[in-house]
């Protein structure tokens, strides 16, 4: 198999863009991953796989063991009131999937799995590119420059690649009309071995210890809203903005909230999704949450890595014809990705109901063993809306 395509440029090193890497790197081509962020981002949310395609993944990736041996042990989530007492309790098994594992976790192992190989450059970003007949000239922010043959997005919802290949970020994202925020506070709460939810009409809260440190908690909150003004690497407009929307709220928010400031590790966007007709243009390639992403929900994981294997795959099936691959690659990704983004159309509302007593009364109906069933079946449908094909190797 001979290539005709030799360097790629991934911006991001989250999930996508190193699961890109490894798949590139396995069909001879050169890497070079070039990330916002001084290093990679610890902790965060538990993310899932589910169902067959998810698994053939992993496996192919030769990653399944090392997941199942970092795995999160979820415990059930249980609704309470704002005296703490529990209203309803869901199993582990409607959040989990077949497997979770902390999104740091993850990213540790997919950069362990690349960081020999790949030229990894932090702390950095595409400034401008231009796409030429024999490649695409790239500037970094640092004034780094170089030629590449393809330049792959892998950098999340707010893409900077999506910005400069397809234009502003506001013809493609979606808001819900919800906020989603998360940070890190003391285990006062002494919660272990579950996960707690609060909600008040409009904004709620989840909250659960870290597996590899009891003391802390994570703190979830999502809250509705009209839109609001912040740039997403504004952290001090953010944090004020989230302790905006909780003011008077109950429980043991207050208290929560009081450790916002102190906190490291932080997360605060709207709940949107990217929608767009192609992701692909010239020899530019959009992946993951860049090209269709969901906020919460979406089973963004899962996806991430699959259409990873799925753009290697094909230019490695074409030859390095890009125009041929990425063709291709749309054609299998895109109900893919609709599928995933369907699932998470109703993030915001759980969190945050307008009607918490109705939400709980619904949701008592489904703790059922059966119907937690088939919710599972349903968001496992979505993940499996795909069917892998099989990628011969170089020899």
């Amino acid at each position: 198999m001979t290539n005709t395509t030799k360097h790629v440029l991934i911006s991001g090193a989250s999930l996508a863009g190193p699961a890109m890497a490894h798949w590139l790197l396995r069909y001879g081509y050169a890497v070079t991953v070039v990330e916002r962020a001084p290093a990679l981002r610890e902790g965060g949310q538990a993310v899932d796989f589910r169902g067959e395609a998810h698994m053939t993944m992993l496996e192919r990736m030769g990653i399944l063991e090392e997941v199942h041996r970092r795995r999160t042990e979820g415990g059930p989530l249980v609704f309470i009131d704002a005296e703490g007492r529990q209203q309803l309790s869901l199993p582990a098994s409607f959040t989990g999937g077949n497997v979770e594992i902390t999104r740091g976790d993850l990213s540790h192992l997919l950069y362990d799995l690349t960081k020999d190989r790949a030229e990894y450059l932090f702390n950095d970003s595409i400034a401008a590119m231009t796409e030429t007949a024999d490649g695409v000239d790239v500037v970094l922010d640092s004034g780094r420059k170089g030629r590449f043959d393809l330049v792959i997005g892998a950098d999340g919802l707010h893409s900077n690649v999506r910005r400069l290949t397809f234009g502003e970020e506001s013809r493609f994202l979606k808001s819900s009309g919800y906020y989603a925020a998360l940070f890190d506070a003391p285990n006062h709460l002494g919660v272990s071995g579950r996960s707690l939810m609060y909600s008040e009409p409009g904004r709620g809260s989840l909250v659960y210890a870290a597996e590899d440190d009891q003391d802390k908690i994570t703190v979830v909150c999502v809250f509705a809203s009209d839109s609001l003004d912040y740039h997403h690497r504004d952290v001090a407009t953010q944090k004020r903005l989230l302790a905006q929307a909780y003011e008077g709220a109950g429980w043991e928010l207050p208290e929560l909230l009081s450790h916002l400031e102190e906190s490291d590790a932080f997360y605060f966007d709207s709940i949107s999704q990217i929608r767009m007709d192609h992701y692909t243009k010239g020899r530019v390639a959009l992946i993951g949450d860049a090209g269709y992403g969901a906020t919460m929900g979406g089973m963004g994981a899962g996806m991430s890595l699959v259409a990873s294997y799925v753009l290697a795959g094909e230019l490695a099936a074409a030859g390095g014809d890009h125009t041929v691959a990425f063709a291709r690659y749309e054609e299998q990704i895109r109900g893919y990705a609709k599928a995933c983004q369907r699932v998470a159309e109703g993030a915001g509302g759980f969190f945050a109901p307008k009607n918490v007593r109705r939400r709980n009364r619904i949701y008592k109906v489904l703790a059922s063993s059966f119907l937690i069933g088939f919710l599972d079946r349903l968001s496992t449908k979505a993940a499996n809306s795909i069917k892998l094909k099989e990628y011969a190797l170089p020899s």
